[in-house]
């Protein structure tokens, strides 16, 4: 029977694969049996405390990264009192530096929520479709940022300006998109394995991060309402 903590058996199986030693090697520096590691590794048992500060020092990470608690090795984690709603800054009160921080934490923290759900599929095509529309997402927002600078070199991307410009990366995007529509709706005919995503499943497999992803939940939700609600008002005068 496995363990509530998936994420941690995943983790811990693929820090040893990271560190290129077998089982027997790993089980024996962390001063336990290979029949109890694999179990470990499996989901099959939870370690106690001692197991994972020893578990922490083998392979130079966080508690927090082993449990999954974070997606950074070190521990950083963006926690709710971090978490700023963008819609209610009226003075444009946040330092840009400051905010450019706290975005990253919460996009870098959504997507590993993301993608942490997306493995547990195992649909290698739901998941190549999401990261090559974030990809390109990342991609267009770069290069529109480098191409604000008269004085970057014009012919730093493959894709032609006049392609760009077209629309090709937003096509490309749109493609992704159905293509993991197209993969998820095969996966759940096929009967294929689905995340539980109830709001106390996520908050228990993602304490900290699933914060995250509610306040991008949130805020999309608040502006996309806002252009709705904008565009019906424009139609309510004529």
């Amino acid at each position: 029977m496995k363990t509530e903590n998936e994420g941690f058996a995943r983790t811990l199986s693929l820090l040893r694969q990271e560190k290129g030693v077998s089982q027997r090697t790993a089980a024996s520096a962390l001063g336990i049996s290979q029949a109890l590691l694999s179990h470990y590794e499996n989901g099959i048992r939870e370690p106690g405390l001692p197991f994972v500060v020893r578990a922490c020092d083998y392979y130079g990470v966080s508690a927090d990264f082993l449990l999954g608690r974070t997606l950074s090795r070190d521990g950083t984690t963006i926690g709710p009192e971090e978490l700023y709603d963008i819609s209610d800054e009226k003075n444009n009160s946040i330092k840009g530096g400051v905010l450019a921080l706290l975005s990253k934490k919460l996009l870098v923290n959504s997507i590993g929520v993301l993608f942490g759900l997306l493995g547990r599929t195992g649909n290698r095509e739901a998941i190549q479709a999401a990261s090559g529309y974030l990809s390109t997402a990342v991609y267009t927002m770069y290069r529109r940022l480098y191409e604000a600078d008269p004085s970057n070199d014009p012919k730093f991307f493959s894709v032609t300006p006049r392609h760009f410009q077209a629309g090709l990366a937003e096509a490309d995007m749109k493609c992704c998109e159905a293509e993991l529509a197209d993969a998820l709706a095969a996966h759940v005919k096929a009967k294929g394995p689905m995340p539980e995503m109830s709001h106390d499943a996520l908050a228990r497999d993602w304490p900290v991060l699933y914060q995250s992803i509610l306040q991008v939940v949130h805020n999309t939700g608040e502006r996309v309402n806002a252009i709705s609600g904008g565009r019906k008002a424009r139609q309510e005068k004529k």
